[in-house]
């Protein structure tokens, strides 16, 4: 028997250090396999950049080990490295054209403005632009017009309906559960609670709802028109009419697309704009390719720094979730700290995009940019919204940058604190007792709702905050507080308009952010390096084993709308209670 027990242990630990050699070397293979795919290369002559339009485009995609041996929904490029492989490019003699594969893709309105900007800008260089689907949604039908040719499946469709929103409210569903959300907030366009405390709309919100989406569609509806040369009054007659379900040879009558074609006619178009045999293999170069093709590095340095997600005071942990993308306050503080002491970064350009989130970690960010523009330029670059508390924490730069169809505004502050009474004490019966020194020492328990006295402190305390808002705006776009609060209220204003009353300087992209950094820091050459670093192959092999970023895109597509509200209330327990955020989940489609 001890004999027996001897080899079963023995074989126990066998397979145990099996197992940790085969990981060790699976993970060194990994690692293996991404260096030779990082490695410089150089572009055949001939070649075409292939952008996939398919899943979602985030501000960054390289800290997602995944994504890169996936495919679908994890398969989208970042942001960034999408508009850098299209201006190498553009710059790139043996590139002579783009071809666009459109699919489900999904990103926000700035974004989708910014690329295809930069799309424009590679077409009037001179070169060709290919655009090809089996069905367009609005949003790739938007960047693809752009094209030199707009090819469709001859079974295919074009999305094209206009925009609208449709808000969540939960209300009813947290009082199944005996759960009502206390809330104190300043501003009556502040809209970001009435997912929690109401059924419908109110007045304001839907009016500052109206005019964004008026805005965001004129956006869409003059790209698509200057570039497809159909007028605006006849796109939104297409829309009225439901053009989506329009017969494909219709589509080509209307102009909205050149011709319909099966995946292996459009590639012989693209073999004759290339001057190629049918024989003959395209030379495919792909963004992630375009990343490590070098790039020149003359003069000085520009830092650029990405921050985007939610605005926190420290990571949320938990499961699958942990892995979505936040502004944390404190590491955030640190990374502009380093930049500040480097005497090699010039100047830096702040890129955000975010909704806002907690108040405190918004004002250590603003307080950290004032140190940092002490000692050199600071630009704010925003992407698909910078607002409440991105505009927080944008306000105090040198300049502010953003995109006609940015989101931004939205200063205004609230508390909102969950009373669980009724489902601890009704339908869970659990009793509660208490002893206390003080009345108000047991400010916060689960037990009761907050009374008036309660309710009336945590009021004051919400006020000052939104006078330091104020005041923060006030000084960094050298207004008058009194002039902050006639745009104050928690209004949500695209870039476009919040140019005219000065929440922000210029519109446009990261590029004229850049150039503006090296303006102000008064170079006459230079290059940027992004920050703050990726995350490390390990981190991510453990992100992963814990349950991370894969995991969590799968949850995104399988929950579909709902992802969102779900993310909000699965996360609302770890994050601050007072909070400068705009409305979480607009549901725009």
């Amino acid at each position: 028997m001890k004999e027996f027990v001897k080899y079963v242990l023995a074989t126990i630990v066998g397979l145990f250090l099996f197992g940790i050699i085969m990981i060790a070397v699976g993970a060194m293979s990994i690692v293996g396999m991404i260096s030779s795919g990082q490695a410089t290369k150089n572009v055949k002559e001939n070649s075409v950049l292939v952008l996939n339009l398919e899943g979602t485009m985030d501000e960054r995609s390289g800290d997602n080990m995944i994504s890169q041996f996936t495919k679908g929904a994890l398969d989208s490029p970042g942001l960034e490295e999408t508009l850098n492989a299209v201006k190498k490019a553009k710059d790139n003699d043996d590139i002579k054209g783009i071809y666009i594969e459109a699919g489900a893709f999904s990103t926000d309105y700035a974004s989708a403005q910014e690329l295809r900007n930069a799309l424009d800008d590679f077409k009037k260089s001179g070169k060709w632009i290919i655009a090809y689907a089996d069905a367009y949604t609005q949003g790739t039908y938007y960047l693809s017009s752009v094209a030199s040719k707009v090819y469709l499946n001859p079974s295919g469709m074009v999305d094209w309906h206009g925009l609208g929103a449709e808000p969540m409210f939960v209300k009813d569903l947290l009082a199944k559960f005996g759960i009502k959300m206390q809330v104190v907030k300043v501003g009556k366009y502040k809209s970001a609670t009435e997912m929690f405390t109401e059924d419908k709309m109110s007045d304001a919100s839907r009016l500052q709802t109206q005019v964004y989406i008026n805005g965001l569609w004129a956006n869409m509806c003059k790209g698509v028109s200057d570039s497809r040369k159909i007028s605006v009054a006849l796109l939104n007659q297409y829309a009225d009419s439901l053009m989506t379900f329009n017969d494909p040879k219709v589509l080509v009558k209307k102009h909205i697309v050149d011709g319909l074609l099966y995946t292996d006619q459009v590639k012989k178009e693209v073999k004759k704009l290339l001057k190629l045999d049918d024989d003959e293999t395209i030379n495919q170069v792909s963004v992630e390719d375009m990343q490590n093709v070098k790039d020149k590095q003359d003069g000085d340095e520009i830092a650029v720094y990405y921050a985007y997600g939610n605005i926190v005071d420290s990571p949320l942990e938990g499961g699958i979730f942990g892995s979505e993308h936040m502004i944390v306050g404190k590491d955030v503080c640190k990374d502009l700290e380093k930049l500040m002491n480097d005497d090699d970064v010039k100047a830096v350009v702040v890129r955000i995009n975010s909704g806002g989130g907690s108040a405190y970690a918004s004002e250590q960010i603003w307080h950290q940019i004032a140190m940092l523009k002490t000692k050199k330029p600071v630009v704010v670059s925003m992407g698909g919204m910078a607002a409440s508390g991105g505009y927080y924490m944008s306000c105090n730069a040198n300049w502010i940058v953003a995109e006609p169809t940015t989101l931004t505004g939205s200063i205004g502050i609230f508390g909102m604190i969950p009373d669980r009474s009724q489902l601890l004490t009704q339908k869970l019966c659990i009793k509660f007792d208490e002893v206390k020194t003080n009345k108000n020492s047991t400010f916060g328990t689960p037990a009761r709702p907050m009374n008036a006295e309660e309710i009336a402190y945590l009021t004051q305390y919400i006020d000052r905050g939104y006078s330091l808002f104020r005041q923060r705006v006030a000084d960094g776009r050298k207004l008058t507080v009194a002039q902050v609060q006639e745009i104050a209220q928690g209004h949500v204003f695209l870039g476009q308009d919040a140019l005219k009353i000065k929440l922000v300087d210029e519109l446009g992209g990261i590029d004229k952010a850049i150039a503006k950094a090296g303006k102000l820091a008064k170079l006459t050459t230079y290059y940027t390096e992004n920050y703050p670093e990726l995350t490390s192959m390990f981190d991510q092999l453990m992100t992963v084993t814990q349950g991370g970023n894969y995991l969590d895109d799968q949850m995104r597509i399988a929950l579909g709308d709902y992802y969102e509200p779900f993310m909000l209330l699965k996360s609302m327990n770890q994050q601050s209670a007072i909070q400068a955020r705009i409305p979480v989940y607009f549901n725009i489609k």
